[in-house]
């Protein structure tokens, strides 16, 4: 059974959110060959209702003291461009799509996926290209994130958001 994880963190993503369980997104996504899509939605108003049928399962929540457990069991990982949340996926080796939230105008999350775009390890888009990217994009050319350097991780983070000159 191959399950989806959308994932916001400690913030708020609502249009992801409303995005990623609109009808047609659930169509395509299961189309795909996925029958479960996990949304945890952090502080969201958007509350999707959760389902399920014979074969789809819808389940939503809010917090949980770990995302490791949802994040391991995923087979798609589609996330905020929060830093913590991608590092996380990539160093399980989970195929990743990050999401940009246009509404941050500061957005040094922009640089941080556009980097590791280029560097193949995963695909990003906002949420208006989000469905079209589900339908096109190959996990199969995503590179194993190298996992166990944080350091090499937070050197670039500083250099994106400018604490580094």
């Amino acid at each position: 059974m191959k399950c989806v994880f959308v994932t916001v963190g400690t913030t708020s993503f609502d249009d992801l959110i409303a995005c990623v369980s609109a009808p047609d997104s659930l169509q395509k996504i299961e189309s795909l060959g996925y029958s479960r899509l996990i949304l945890q939605i952090g502080r969201g108003s958007v509350v999707p209702e959760p389902f399920s049928t014979e074969s789809f399962t819808l389940d939503v929540y809010r917090y949980k003291d770990s995302l490791k457990e949802d994040i391991q069991k995923a087979d798609l990982v589609i996330s905020h461009a929060g830093a913590g949340s991608c590092l996380e996926t990539l160093e399980k080796g989970k195929p990743l799509v990050v999401v940009i939230n246009e509404k941050l105008m500061n957005n040094h999350q922009l640089e941080l996926a556009k980097q590791l775009h280029k560097e193949g390890h995963l695909f990003y888009c906002t949420c208006s290209t989000l469905p079209g990217l589900l339908q096109s994009m190959d996990l199969s050319t995503l590179k194993c994130y190298p996992p166990g350097q944080p350091e090499k991780f937070s050197t670039f983070l500083d250099k994106v958001v400018g604490l580094q000159k």
